[in-house]
């Protein structure tokens, strides 16, 4: 039995959900957001708390059952609330800047690396900062660990790009005699 999926999700004010057709929609002071459902879960709506209920009793419909109340959870807390990630860029001409509609990165490479920005995420980049944000948890997560995985941090000196939470485990140089 999934601990998640057992608990009722309430609704804040000024957010709405709707169930129709296979998909979750969820509707809010900052947007909307919809999920396609897996035919296996059945969600259900009491005024302002929601619950879900697997349909059949397998293995995959249980790890499911908890997987889609988390994905709705933070639905309804993405159209009330900006998810936000902060990447922090270290190293000696490591630069970034938003130009348009794309994020270009000097990363030491012979060339400047360009990355599309997608349409529905906000990124500024600040000095060594780069912060996304946007309403789509999965969306922000996803954004940033492309970014960083262009250019991750080495265990020496800790160049590269890391997140604003994450601490780099770092290594003894060569020992000189």
């Amino acid at each position: 039995m999934s601990r998640i999926g057992k608990k009722v999700i309430t609704l804040p004010e000024k957010t709405e959900l709707k169930v129709s057709g296979g998909s979750v929609f969820v509707k809010g002071p900052l947007g909307e957001l919809s999920r396609v459902l897996h035919k296996n879960i059945e969600v259900k709506i009491n005024g302002n708390e929601v619950t879900l209920h697997p349909t059949k009793e397998n293995i995959e419909t249980r790890a499911l059952w908890g997987t889609y109340a988390s994905h709705i959870s933070n639905m309804i807390s993405g159209v009330n609330k900006v998810f936000e990630k902060k990447l922090i860029l270290e190293g000696i001409g490591f630069k970034s800047e938003v130009k348009l509609d794309k994020i270009v990165l000097s990363l030491g490479f012979s060339h400047p690396v360009e990355v599309l920005i997608p349409n529905d995420l906000k990124v500024t980049a600040e000095k060594n900062v780069i912060t996304i944000s946007g309403r789509d948890k999965e969306q922000v997560g996803q954004f940033s660990a492309r970014l960083r995985s262009l250019k991750k941090p080495e265990p020496y000196k800790g160049k590269g790009m890391r997140y604003d939470n994450e601490v780099i485990r770092r290594k003894q140089g060569k020992k000189s005699v």
